[in-house]
């Protein structure tokens, strides 16, 4: 939606077009008989060992609150669903399967870290 009182802005937009557009022309054009100051610009030779210890370095710092990040935001209340548990008991003498063992990190105020199988996986990752 265009606005009737921006005219101000505007007008300042045009005047920065017409400013660039000045300045490039200006620059794209020598004096005759002589040649530009500066050839093409060149970029420098990149160090990929640097380079590589940089990103590790940012992502170490980047990614450790995430591994450590409170998923379940109701944890240790009367309001975490997580808290409530389901075990089933099989027939024939097999051990009882409930859901406390993938919930209880979550309920108790973990987070990826201390999940039973995305914790150990969450190791490889830096930080």
């Amino acid at each position: 939606m265009v606005s009737k009182k921006g005219g101000a802005g505007l007008a300042a937009a045009v005047g920065a077009v017409v400013l660039l557009g000045a300045g490039s022309a200006q620059a794209a054009t020598a004096a005759p008989g002589q040649e530009p100051a500066a050839g093409p610009a060149t970029l420098a030779k990149t160090d990929v060992g640097q380079a590589l210890n940089g990103t590790t370095a940012g992502l170490g710092y980047g990614v450790a609150p995430i591994k450590s990040l409170r998923l379940d935001p109701w944890a240790n209340s009367s309001a975490d669903v997580l808290n409530n548990g389901a075990t089933v008991k099989p027939d024939q003498g097999l051990a009882p399967v409930g859901t406390g063992t993938l919930t209880g990190p979550l309920s108790a105020g973990g987070g990826v870290k201390d999940l039973p199988l995305v914790g150990g996986l969450s190791g490889v990752l830096p930080g």
